[in-house]
């Protein structure tokens, strides 16, 4: 008997104990248990509790529920514009006590517009520039993120650790090094929303334009020479890329005329050194070929000696 009376002093203080603990321990339940809630729209909250109560309401900014007696109360507010608004809760009077639950409200804005742009639109091999993305009117910052993309491929992210609720505007810098293949190249830069599970799924996106960048480089061969075996389908191809388009020039012993071809054929060639120079703006770059001759290179000569030779026998037969 003695053991029973003291268990039931113990759950009494169990009891005692719970409600005065923390705000999880307080028989209240709401759901959902956080929002996530898109600036000008609608909010509706359920709080409940299982236990017999002398009054439970729900304190808020807007949408306040009154002390009631039920078992279910709603909080609802038709149109959420509070920036700045304080958490709501729900609490509950029980058993002499009064114990409260908060309510996590976000309220968020997705940008006006996000664009790209960049600070030099002239951008040179080897330098360094940066693209530039703007986001505008966006809340709260804190759940921003600005991505970066190459192509298709995430190459940086920026995020904010600003605490405003209320939307803002946010710039994202990124470094970028060109090089020759980098020419044509598509950048964009996306803001994405990360709202958190409450939040809408998949994270609300806005993306920018694409841009193109254009990079400026002078001419630059593979290699610095080439050796040719001359022959009727061969080419000195001095072709290179470079921006601005470059310009020929060839020079050699052997030339008697100004060629200002990319590609010359091989066979029409003493053989010899000849060196192809392309130019831009930009500077210059030199291949040297090297021609050498094979087995009958010089077939034109003795092709013109058999036939006088045919010519004088023809002859002297008559």
């Amino acid at each position: 008997m003695l053991q029973r009376f003291f268990g039931l002093v113990y759950l009494s203080a169990v009891s005692h104990l719970c409600l005065r603990g923390t705000l999880a321990e307080c028989p209240l339940q709401i759901s959902p248990q956080s929002v996530v809630v898109k600036y000008g729209d609608s909010v509706s909250v359920n709080c409940s509790t299982f236990v017999t109560h002398h009054g439970m309401g729900w304190e808020s900014t807007v949408g306040a529920v009154s002390l009631s007696r039920d078992s279910l109360i709603t909080l609802r507010v038709s149109e959420l514009t509070d920036w700045e608004m304080q958490p709501p809760f729900c609490y509950l009077n029980y058993d002499e006590q009064q114990c409260t639950v908060d309510l996590p409200v976000t309220v968020y804005k997705t940008p006006d517009s996000v664009s790209i742009s960049t600070v030099n639109q002239a951008m040179m091999e080897g330098n360094q520039y940066e693209l530039q993305c703007d986001v505008h009117n966006v809340a709260p910052v804190q759940s921003l993120t600005v991505n970066w993309y190459k192509g298709e491929t995430l190459v940086d992210q920026t995020n904010f650790t600003d605490t405003t609720k209320s939307p803002v505007s946010k710039t994202s810098k990124l470094a970028v090094h060109p090089d020759r293949a980098d020419d044509g190249a598509q950048f964009r830069c996306e803001a994405e929303m990360n709202l958190g599970e409450g939040g809408p799924q998949p994270s609300p996106t806005n993306t920018s334009e694409p841009l193109n960048i254009t990079v400026y480089y002078k001419p630059k061969h593979s290699s610095p020479t080439e050796i040719i075996s001359r022959s009727d389908d061969v080419y000195l191809n001095c072709t290179v890329k470079a921006n601005p388009a470059a310009v020929y020039t060839w020079h050699s012993e052997h030339l008697t005329e100004k060629i200002s071809s990319s590609v010359i054929q091989s066979s029409t060639l003493n053989p010899g050194k000849y060196t192809c120079t392309a130019t831009n703006c930009l500077g210059e770059d030199s291949k040297v070929f090297t021609v050498n001759c094979v087995t009958g290179c010089h077939g034109t000569f003795w092709t013109v000696l058999v036939f006088l030779q045919l010519l004088v026998a023809f002859t002297s037969i008559l």
